[in-house]
């Protein structure tokens, strides 16, 4: 998954919670940038985070250039594209509990749904991530 962020450091704050660590950080540019994310001129930091077992990435872009486009609806969980993005956890009542008392936003209240308990976050630049502890 890759989320393009104004505040990286935020997002990496955010991910670090959930037990991703910084692996590479590096200045995506250049024709060959360019041409594979189909944007003139980019320049964009590229940080990539990572958990093992099982291996899983998440990507922070944060363009210097061109300027990120703002997506007014990024909260709405009913508009066309992403939605959200899912991890387990083993004890999620414990995680709200840490998380909360690191600041992190709950969007709703945990409840109980085919056989898991679930939460959504607030994440970084206002996407939804889900943390469910199946049972």
């Amino acid at each position: 998954m890759t989320i393009v962020v104004h505040d990286v450091q935020g997002a990496k704050s955010f991910f670090q919670l959930l037990g991703f660590k910084e692996v590479q950080s590096v200045v995506i540019a250049g024709p060959v940038m360019d041409r594979y994310m189909g944007i003139e001129g980019i320049e964009a930091d590229h940080v990539t985070l990572a958990i093992e077992d099982p291996h899983m990435e998440v990507q922070l872009l944060h363009y210097h250039h061109p300027a990120p486009i703002e997506d007014p609806n990024i909260h709405r969980l009913n508009r066309i594209g992403f939605n959200h993005i899912c991890f387990t956890v083993d004890d999620l009542e414990a995680d709200i509990a840490r998380l909360a008392s690191e600041g992190i936003r709950l969007r709703n209240a945990m409840m109980e749904f085919h056989d898991r308990k679930l939460v959504f976050l607030e994440g970084p630049e206002g996407i939804t991530v889900e943390l469910a502890e199946w049972y």
